[in-house]
């Protein structure tokens, strides 16, 4: 079943446009029952995986060889990840069909919106390292196709474009890096490691493994320096905002992170590692945050804080693994609900600037009761869980490797988080209606169940943590550290005094508040951010990156790609001939110092001697039918030595194919023009050193092939099995109709082929010699 809420996904997502056309308006109400369905289904397993119970249904082999299978594990990370993928996705698939109504390509959106929905749920109940690539994989493609969903803004082309090679270039990273830790485990199966108990921290592939798997979760979680694009992809629909940038994919990297932490985890290296690039991310982002002013941009550069606050907790390790259970669980619902809002408020009063909004309160009250408590929970006020996650979070962190400034950056976060929150909850809603507010209205219902359902939930956490969250995020810690799920969180609470806590976290509340209040001076003093923008900013280094890579495609395109078939053989055959030294230089030395090689005898030196004179001799005559007859010649050489050394089917397979194509060079060559040259005499000389090099590299990997034992000789097999399986006794007919009959088919169509050609060109020459006339007869 958990394979087939997968697949039903996907298949939903292919008769989404159908089922648009058919609902109508109600197609999003009808769409979300889905994804519903299958969060009440995995919400069945909170009380058996809080237990320690870990659900493995049976595999679906996929490339047995190469140890590749569509395995499935549902543990507390994974159980947590799959009801925020289909519980909050069916509420976007609900506020979309509010959000993009009447829209012409609505169904479309579906589709790319619940194929990311699969992709997502698949990715986190994959067991086997490539599944897990693969769906790692979907989640960038359907992504690009929903951030660019408005195609004909040159915007969201673009955002779309720097959000793919970003992420893309890190999945090739993560690809490499999942090889190596196979490799390394001796398995593509997670499960299997963690019931070997299998730590890579020792191993020598170790460093280059955390590396690769890092560089793959910090593009997708949009850590520094990778953050830019997601403030970017900020282009796309709010649903893809609330869905994709809240709760989902960019938590992606996040989570691959937790899971990977019992292999990966417990060394200085993953631990600064997280802690400096977790930490950095936190800080700068809250900071830019709070210089914002449009909707989505403040949410985005607090998503990207809090994803890196999320990153460093795992790098600190124990309690801090369940700090960022409870923090990863808390933000998806405040920053759900946020998002929802925010697109909410442009969709009803066509503005996106909070800075040109005022009095929002009395014209859409409910939106504001959804955006002051999402608001609460992401300042950590008591009693929403929001509060909840930062106790979590404020107890291991003295204790880290990087303690004073993880510290010092978490205090600042919640400064900065503060004033994001009443930038995005107060600012619009409070004071008189201006005339942008008056526009607007009250959203509808579609608009309204998802901000309304995930803000009560961060509340209803924080009032009762054992109704849901306590289970949840005990199990995720569990599956993180490999505790039992109720002593997962016995080492986080009570890390840290309540008192210390409630007189920190109000300060950071009143700093934050104090910054709101002075937020046009603070954004006048950092205005050099303002001015370097355009210099030094992430999507200017990136653009200029890729104009770069462009400039240089289009450079060795006109070196290497200029029309010239002499150009492209050399450059061909110099590179192979680079690629065969540069690997095997020794080899190829050793193979023509062969000893034990066979003397050979004069009639074989003799036709070797003639099949390098001919063709010698086909590269110097003038006369094209002299040239003709030397390649034919070194054909006939050639044949001779198939018969002398025992191979006379072979040969006579040479000689029908030498006289086809004597007789095809000689029609086509009767129609060309006479030789020219178009070469001075040192190009080539050049090209005489380029073939004789390349000679002599194919001759020794000949010689060295003979030398070497690769595989055990066939003949035998054919002897023994030529009667009782293909009942021939004529071992060489037996293989060309029997074991090698697609072989034989080949060379047939081919010869087939080169006969009908070598007909149409003699058609063609005889009607050019005997030209009719316009009254029928022959001139």
């Amino acid at each position: 079943m958990v394979l087939t809420s997968v697949f039903s996904l996907f298949l939903l997502a292919l008769v989404a446009p159908l089922v648009t056309r058919v609902a109508g308006r109600y197609a999003g109400w009808v769409l979300a029952t889905v994804p519903a369905g299958w969060a009440v289904w995995y919400a069945g397993f909170i009380a058996r995986v809080g237990e320690g119970e870990v659900i493995t249904p049976a595999s679906l082999v996929w490339v047995d060889s190469l140890g590749v299978a569509l395995s499935t594990r549902v543990d507390g990370l994974s159980l947590m990840f799959a009801l925020l993928v289909t519980g909050v996705g069916a509420l976007v698939v609900a506020y979309a069909g509010g959000y993009l109504a009447g829209h012409h390509h609505l169904g479309r959106f579906y589709g790319y919106l619940i194929a990311f929905m699969a992709s997502m749920l698949g990715l986190v109940v994959s067991d086997n390292l490539i599944a897990i690539f693969i769906f790692w994989e979907l989640t960038s493609v359907t992504s690009f196709l929903l951030i660019g969903f408005g195609h004909d803004r040159a915007a969201a082309r673009t955002a779309a474009l720097q959000a793919m090679i970003v992420t893309g270039l890190g999945g090739l990273a993560l690809l490499a890096g999942l090889l190596l830790m196979g490799v390394a485990a001796g398995t593509y199966e997670f499960s299997e490691m963690l019931e070997g108990g299998i730590t890579l921290g020792d191993h020598p592939l170790y460093i280059g493994i955390l590396v690769l798997v890092c560089l793959g979760a910090f593009t997708k979680s949009a850590q520094f320096p990778f953050h830019f694009w997601l403030p970017g992809a900020m282009e796309a629909p709010a649903p893809v905002s609330a869905y994709l940038h809240s709760s989902t994919m960019v938590k992606a990297g996040v989570f691959l992170l937790a899971k990977f932490s019992p292999v990966l985890g417990g060394t200085e290296e993953w631990a600064w590692t997280l802690q400096i690039v977790g930490g950095v991310t936190m800080v700068y982002a809250a900071f830019l945050a709070a210089r914002a002013v449009y909707f989505k941009r403040i949410l985005a550069f607090t998503t990207v804080s809090s994803l890196g606050a999320m990153v460093m907790l795992l790098g600190v390790g124990g309690p801090g693994e369940a700090a960022a259970m409870g923090f990863l669980l808390a933000h998806a619902m405040y920053k759900g609900t946020l998002f929802m809002v925010a697109g909410s408020v442009e969709h009803q009063t066509h503005t996106k600037n909070v800075e040109q909004l005022s009095g929002l309160m009395r014209i859409m009250p409910v939106t504001f009761a959804a955006a002051a408590l999402g608001a609460a929970s992401m300042a950590g006020v008591a009693p929403f869980f929001g509060f909840t996650a930062k106790y979590l979070m404020k107890g291991p962190i003295p204790e880290a490797a990087a303690g004073s400034f993880l510290v010092i950056g978490v205090m600042a976060m919640g400064i900065f988080m503060t004033t994001a929150a009443l930038l995005v909850a107060y600012k619009p809603f409070v004071g008189k209606p201006n005339e942008a507010a008056s526009a607007g209205s009250e959203a509808g219902p579609a608009l309204l169940l998802g901000p309304v359902v995930l803000s009560v939930a961060g509340l209803i956490g924080g009032l009762m943590p054992g109704l849901f969250v306590q289970p949840l995020v005990a199990s995720a810690t569990a599956a993180v550290t490999g505790d039992a799920p109720e002593k997962a969180l016995s080492s986080s609470i009570g890390m840290i005094n309540m008192g210390t806590l409630l007189s920190t976290s109000t300060l950071a509340i009143v700093l934050g508040v104090v910054f709101y209040a002075v937020r046009d001076m603070l954004r006048r003093t950092t205005g050099l951010m303002d001015r370097l923008d355009p210099m030094l900013s992430g999507p200017v280094v990136f653009q200029r990156v890729l104009s770069g890579t462009l400039w240089f495609g289009r450079l060795q395109t006109r070196l290497l790609q200029n029309g010239s078939l002499n150009t492209y053989i050399r450059t061909t055959i110099i590179g192979f001939i680079a690629l065969v030294l540069g690997l095997g230089a020794n080899r190829l030395k050793n193979a023509f110092l062969w000893q034990d090689a066979e003397r050979p005898s004069l009639l074989g030196m003799i036709l070797v001697v003639l099949l390098i004179v001919s063709g010698v001799a086909a590269t110097v005559f003038r006369y094209r039918l002299a040239a003709v007859a030397a390649l034919g010649m070194a054909g006939v050489a050639s044949a001779l030595i198939f018969v002398f050394y025992g191979a006379p089917d072979v040969a006579m397979t040479q000689f029908a194919i030498e006289t086809l194509t004597v007789l095809i060079f000689v029609l086509v060559f009767y129609h060309l023009p006479q030789f020219t040259s178009f070469t001075g005499r040192m190009q080539k000389f050049s090209d005489w050193v380029v073939s004789l090099a390349f000679g002599a590299v194919m001759a020794g990997m000949v010689m060295l092939a003979v030398q070497t034992d690769m595989a055990p000789k066939i003949s035998g097999y054919f002897s023994e099995n030529a009667v009782p399986l293909a009942y021939g006794r004529n071992i060489i007919n037996v293989i060309l109709v029997d074991f090698r009959a697609a072989d034989t088919f080949g060379e047939i169509v081919v010869l087939g082929i080169a006969g009908v050609g070598v007909a149409a060109l003699l058609s063609v020459s005889g009607r050019s010699q005997n030209p009719t006339k316009p009254d029928g007869g022959v001139a």
